[in-house]
Order: C-alpha cells, then sequence, then structure tokens
C-alpha cells in the first residue's frame, strides 16, 4: 500500500510543483446583465514584465507566479484599468468597471404589484406592497384576499379566525416565514397570522411546491416568506387607522430614526380593538368575538456595505385577548359553569431573533449568514367547560454559507441548523407536555446557463428526538422552450409532527369527544406526517393589442406516506389516526394577468380540486374543501399627479364551489346538515383616495353580497347538549362589513 502511494505521490509531484507556480483568477463585469458571468479576451499580466495572459471564454486566466510578482495589472477595452496586489497563490475574484461617459443613467418603471419571474428556477412569485394595500389587510391572514393562489376560509364559527391554504392544503403543511425564519407554527398555528399586522408586511414570496432545503424539513405543499419593513427603507413615521361598521378598530404606527451611518432603527406599534356585540343571525352567540391586541415591536438595522457586514435584531412583544360565545356570558361569574356558554382565548408571545450576514467585498457572490430566534408563545384558554393551555418554548438557529463552483452559473448553499421545541400543553385535565430537538444539514447546488435552463437541487439529512434520522431531497427545474414562456417542475419531500390540538383547537367549541389512535408513535401515540409533492407550470407572457398579459397553468399532487387523519365524520367524535390507505391532494389552476386598458388591471382565475383521503369508513372527499373556485380582480387607478395624488380603485370577485359537509346524519333532524353546500360567491371591493405623497384615505367593504351561513352553530340552544358543534363554517357568518382608513406618512 505505501508503494502506491509512494508511486502517485512520485506522479503527481509535477502537478503539484505546477499548480504552485501558477495564479489563477476570474475577471467580471459589473454592468453585466447576466449575473456576472465571466469577461473572456481581458488581459492581465505583472507590472513591469512581459509575462500576460488572457481570460478564456468563461473569464479565467492563468498567469505564472514568482514571490517578486506583486503587482498584476488588469486592463480590458472600455473598462478601467486596474493594479490589484497579490501576496499569496488565493484565485482571484475581481470585478471590473467601464469607462462609459454616462455618470448616471435613472430608468423609471413601475414595479408589478404581483412580479411573476421568468428566470426564477421554483415556482415563485412576489406580493409587493403596492397589492397587499389593495385591501385593508389588517394582519397577514387577510393579506391574501386579492390573491387567487392562496384560498382563506375561517375556522370556526366563533373566533372569525382565517385559515390559509395553498394546493388546496391548510397552514399546517405550508411553511410559513418571517424573513426566512420559520415563525407560524407549533401552538402559533391557529392564530399566528393574525399576530402579523399587515403594515408592517413588506413583500411576501410564495412558492408553490417542495420549496427549498434551506429552511427545513417541514414544507410540504409550499413556502410563504414574509418581507417585513426596514428600518433603513421603511418611511420615517407612518400612520394607519382603521374602523369597520362590525365594531373593528385598529391603530398602527411606525417611527424609524438614523442612529448613525450604519444603525437604524424602527418602533412598531400595533393595537386593535373591538368591544361592541353583533348578533345578526339571532342565535344568541356572538358573530365576532370581543376583542383586545397589542403588539409591538423594535427593529435593529446595521449596514456597513462597505466591509460587507449587514445585520438585523428583532425583538417583539404581543398580547392578544379574546372573548367570545353567548351574549349574556360573563367571564366573572359564568367561567366553568353551565350558566351561559363563553370561551377566552388570552396569548402572550415574546420573540427575538438576529440575522448576521456577510458578503466577501472582493468575491460578492459569496457570502455567510447565521440567523438565530427565540420564541415563548403562551396561551390560556378555555371553551365552554372545556380546558386548553399551551405554552410553546421554540429556538432555532441556522449557519449557511453561499458560493460558486468554478463561476457564477453554478453556486451552492450549504449549511446546518439547530432547533429546539418545547410543548406544555394542557386538554382539560390530561398533559400532553414533549420535548422535540433536532440538527441538520442541507447542500442546494443551483445551476443556471444563463439562456434556458437552470435547475436547483437540495438535500438535508436531519436527526430528530422525535422523528428520527431521515434524508430530505428536492429538486426545481426549469426550461424556457422559446421566448417569454417558461416550464417548471419539481419534486420533493417534506415531513413534520402534528400538533393535533393546536391545530385543530376549534374541537373543543363543540361536544365532540376526543379520540386518538395510540399506534405508539412518538407524538400523542402517532406517527409523523410524511408527504411528496409533485408539480408542473407554464408560465407564457404576451404581448396583445400592445398590452401587457400572462397566462400560467398549473398542476401540483400531495401523496402522503403517512398523515394524522383527523376525522369528523361521526358528529359526537373528532378521531385522530395514522393513515390507513392513501390521502392525496391534486390542485389544478390557471390564471390569466392582463392589462385591459392604461391603468386597467384584470387578475382572474380558476381552481379545481380533488382531494381524498381513506378514512376508517371509506374513502371521503376532504371536507369543508371548495371542489373549485372562480376567482377575480380588477384595478384601476388614475395615473399620479406630479404630488402623487389619485384615485385607485379594486375589485375581487369569488365564486365558491360545492362543498362536501361532515356527516351529521345521526343528529337529530334540527342539528342535521345536508351533505353539500351550494354555490356561494363574495364581492370585496376598496376605493382609495391619495391626496400626496403623505396622505391617503380608503373605503372599503368585504362581503357585499352579503352571504351569510345559516345556523353556524350546531344546537346554539342546547350549548352544553351533546350535539353542540360551532366547528362547521364553509361560508362567512359576519355578512357585509363596510370600513373606512387612513394612512400618514413622513419619508
Amino acid at each position: 500500500m505505501k508503494k502506491y502511494i509512494l508511486s502517485g505521490f512520485i506522479l503527481l509531484f509535477p502537478i503539484f510543483l505546477f499548480a504552485q507556480t501558477n495564479l489563477k483568477g476570474m475577471l467580471m463585469d459589473k454592468q453585466n446583465p447576466k449575473d456576472n458571468l465571466g469577461v473572456s479576451g481581458a488581459t492581465v499580466n505583472w507590472l513591469n514584465t512581459n509575462i500576460g495572459a488572457i481570460t478564456n471564454e468563461k473569464g479565467w486566466f492563468t498567469i505564472p507566479y514568482k514571490k517578486e510578482y506583486k503587482k498584476l495589472v488588469v486592463s480590458y477595452i472600455g473598462y478601467k484599468t486596474d493594479t490589484l496586489l497579490v501576496n499569496n497563490l488565493d484565485v482571484i475574484h475581481h470585478f471590473i468597471t467601464s469607462e462609459s461617459d454616462l455618470e448616471e443613467v435613472t430608468i423609471r418603471a413601475k414595479r408589478d404589484a404581483v412580479q411573476k419571474s421568468l428566470f426564477a428556477t421554483a415556482n415563485t412569485f412576489t406580493v409587493n406592497n403596492d397589492e397587499l394595500l389593495k385591501a385593508a389587510c389588517c394582519n397577514l391572514a387577510e393579506s391574501f384576499e386579492t390573491n387567487p393562489s392562496i384560498d382563506v376560509s375561517f375556522s370556526d364559527a366563533l373566533t372569525g379566525t382565517r385559515q390559509i391554504q395553498m394546493l388546496g392544503l391548510k397552514s399546517p403543511y405550508l411553511q410559513i416565514m418571517q424573513e426566512n425564519i420559520p415563525s407560524i407554527r407549533g401552538a402559533a398555528q391557529a392564530f399566528g397570522l393574525t399576530f402579523t399586522p399587515g403594515t408592517w408586511v413588506e413583500s411576501i414570496q410564495i412558492t408553490k411546491g417542495a420549496g427549498s432545503v434551506v429552511n427545513g424539513f417541514e414544507s410540504i405543499s409550499g413556502q410563504i416568506n414574509a418581507e417585513l419593513v426596514k428600518p433603513f427603507s421603511d418611511n420615517k413615521f407612518f400612520l394607519n387607522a382603521y374602523s369597520s361598521l362590525n365594531g373593528r378598530l385598529e391603530l398602527n404606527t411606525h417611527f424609524n430614526e438614523r442612529i448613525s451611518d450604519k444603525w437604524q432603527t424602527g418602533l412598531y406599534i400595533h393595537g386593535n380593538y373591538r368591544g361592541e356585540k353583533f348578533d345578526k343571525n339571532n342565535d344568541n352567540f356572538l358573530d365576532a368575538p370581543l376583542a383586545n391586541q397589542i403588539n409591538v415591536m423594535n427593529r435593529w438595522q446595521y449596514t456597513d456595505a462597505q466591509n460587507g457586514w449587514v445585520s438585523f435584531i428583532n425583538v417583539r412583544f404581543l398580547n392578544d385577548e379574546k372573548q367570545t360565545g353567548e351574549l349574556n356570558f360573563n367571564p366573572e361569574t359564568d367561567k366553568g359553569t353551565t350558566n351561559a356558554w363563553g370561551s377566552e382565548i388570552d396569548t402572550k408571545r415574546f420573540e427575538t431573533s438576529l440575522k448576521l450576514g456577510y458578503v466577501f467585498p472582493e468575491l460578492p457572490f459569496q457570502n455567510f449568514g447565521l440567523q438565530v430566534a427565540y420564541s415563548n408563545h403562551q396561551q390560556d384558554s378555555y371553551f365552554g367547560l372545556n380546558v386548553y393551555d399551551i405554552k410553546h418554548e421554540s429556538l432555532y438557529s441556522n449557519l449557511l454559507f453561499n458560493s460558486i463552483i468554478g463561476d457564477t452559473r453554478s453556486k451552492f448553499k450549504t449549511g446546518i441548523n439547530l432547533t429546539y421545541d418545547k410543548f406544555d400543553e394542557l386538554v382539560n385535565s390530561t398533559n400532553y407536555n414533549r420535548k422535540e430537538n433536532s440538527i441538520g444539514a442541507f447542500f442546494e447546488y443551483a445551476f443556471d446557463n444563463l439562456d434556458n435552463f437552470s435547475l436547483t437541487a437540495g438535500i438535508r439529512a436531519d436527526t430528530h428526538s422525535l422523528l428520527g434520522t431521515f434524508i430530505t431531497p428536492r429538486v426545481h427545474v426549469r426550461y424556457v422552450p422559446w421566448e417569454k414562456g417558461v416550464f417548471r417542475a419539481s419534486a420533493g419531500r417534506g415531513k413534520r409532527s402534528a400538533n393535533i390540538f393546536a391545530e385543530n383547537q376549534q374541537l373543543f367549541a363543540s361536544s365532540r369527544q376526543i379520540n386518538i389512535d395510540d399506534v405508539g408513535g412518538n407524538i400523542y401515540g402517532l406517527n409523523a406526517e410524511v408527504a411528496w409533492n409533485y408539480g408542473i407550470s407554464y408560465l407564457q407572457k404576451f404581448n396583445i393589442f400592445n398590452k401587457k398579459g400572462d397566462i400560467t397553468f398549473d398542476f401540483y399532487r400531495t401523496d402522503f406516506s403517512n398523515q394524522v387523519v383527523v376525522d369528523w365524520e361521526n358528529p359526537q367524535e373528532i378521531s385522530f389516526y395514522d393513515l390507513d390507505g392513501k390521502s392525496i391532494a391534486d390542485s389544478f389552476q390557471v390564471e390569466v394577468n392582463y392589462e385591459l386598458a392604461k391603468n386597467l388591471d384584470l387578475r382572474t382565475a380558476f381552481k379545481y380540486f380533488d382531494i381524498s383521503t381513506d378514512y376508517k369508513n371509506g374513502k371521503f372527499q376532504k371536507p369543508i374543501q371548495p371542489n373549485n373556485r372562480f376567482f377575480a380582480n380588477l384595478s384601476y387607478e388614475t395615473t399620479a399627479k406630479e404630488n402623487g395624488s389619485q384615485w385607485k380603485f379594486d375589485v375581487t370577485f369569488n365564486n365558491i364551489g360545492k362543498q362536501r359537509l361532515p356527516n351529521t346524519a345521526t343528529n337529530p333532524t334540527q342539528y342535521q346538515l345536508p351533505k353539500y353546500t351550494e354555490r356561494y360567491s363574495l364581492l370585496n371591493s376598496q376605493i382609495t383616495k391619495v391626496f400626496s405623497n403623505k396622505f391617503e384615505v380608503y373605503l372599503g367593504s368585504e362581503n357585499l353580497t352579503n352571504v351569510q351561513q345559516k345556523n353556524p352553530i350546531l344546537a346554539s340552544d342546547n350549548p352544553f347538549g351533546a350535539y353542540f358543534d360551532t366547528t362547521i363554517v364553509y361560508s362567512p357568518i359576519f355578512g357585509r362589513a363596510v370600513y373606512a382608513g387612513l394612512r400618514f406618512k413622513i419619508k
């Protein structure tokens, strides 16, 4: 063996010797629109010598090196000549700068409210601030009202909490992040979307399909990332006041201050209040909860562009209180009794996070980042005689490194992350406490030929205290067959632990008995959920009658290897058990965006779902899930004057297909529901008058067609009886809601 090693060393020695006497490097163009592709034909030579080299078609050069050579001269026609100081044989990556006579070129274009890129490998689009302002957007859950890819529904008949779905699957299967840190998870799953005020959101990136491995293994149907406003770019002062005829009042204020050239800080305060009681359907229950929330966030932003450092530090506190139930319920006297049915949900949440990034000044394609986040979520609640308390402490950390392989067409991300979750959960008199921790490593490779093909393939390996050790592969592919058209495909695996009570806590506002099939699994006696997601999409942009438009076709399938089935089919029970058979969610969508006339835009979409699961009693379609949906949004704005004044008009129409309802056939006749709902249509509208760049007012209405579900609470006349149920909600309860508000800002 030693002989072979010695022979190999002798054979390779000349190569080592050669490698140590040549300097390698790559020259790139700062103005190159194709992502810093190397510059071909540039010359390099050692100062005061005749030793030189020319870069190849990829921008690379190799030049002989001696210790006495210290200064390398880089030159290219039309570009500034640079002299680089060289002290060792480290590979050089250098950007050359154009000598153009034009010192500054200003190009102005209006950014699309929803941006769909032809160049992104994954099926990702960005919802910008202009789109978010088309509706009142009081919180993150309401930010998707004008977006056809996200479905918004209500979780129960009491709290009015909105749930979102993508590809026919609700948010536990959809990873929701804030600035790429997983946020809406665990105990925050039910109400977490209402804990981020809409004015704090700068933009939202939505990725359909498996997503990236960088952010963990839990994503199954897609990823949503909300970018928050930044102290550096947000207004110095911002105020939003909102009032609705359903009794909801909101106030948002932003204060941003420059501390130094490198430090900026922002203080963001949100408060909402609803103190008026409504019972429009005369069932003796509040149509919307009495509520108040105070939400405060302080951000610090550090930017040292010259040396490549950027950092964010966030500290945030939330207190949210809700009361719902019968009109005459008084918590002081009726809590824990059968005098009147009522519920209180009190949540306190503290969270803090640090993001630190460094970009190598001489190698701008190479950087590393560190994310650390801690949250403490405490919910104390009761629903009639049911008690549900949960405390969730969570720690998340992620260290990642980005660079290239060869040139900037081949990039990679790699890193490790650690998570820790501690749950203290009380369901009536039973404790369900557990700890979860995991350590994982990931590697994601991205190739882009800068023409018609790109690929992102990632894999991660995790060791989890309850889920075991497992691999998560994900891949996205993009191909451009012709101009302005792009095919995309993706496939990937996701795995997660189901928090059955936190994710389905509306069950406590019913008389259903809870059944859990203990199969010896590590989470409530159940096993982890595992699913594969596959999808294809095609985007074609076009120009008809000199107006821009695009059309998108999407098809995605989610195939569960194991799922914790939530079985509502017995009206006196709710059962949780591991999947025995198949559970498949198919989603098809076609979407068209078109500029009908100057400043008049149409967005329309049709969606079809086929979501079925093998229950213990047979195969059924997912309950309370429309089998199809038609969506249309029409927006118009007048041309802004020099001072920014203009009018904006926005109308959103939804036609919701029939939905299968859980079986209630064994209930007494008066508490039975039909097997399917009827179709119904919703219409929302908003008018905004912008008076100047500083001040605007808006007036809008949700549910203009005044659709209301009849008898949303089963057995509301006997809330402590065997048939009481608030969980079967398939359309709005409150009816038409008119609102108005104002926005004021100082840049």
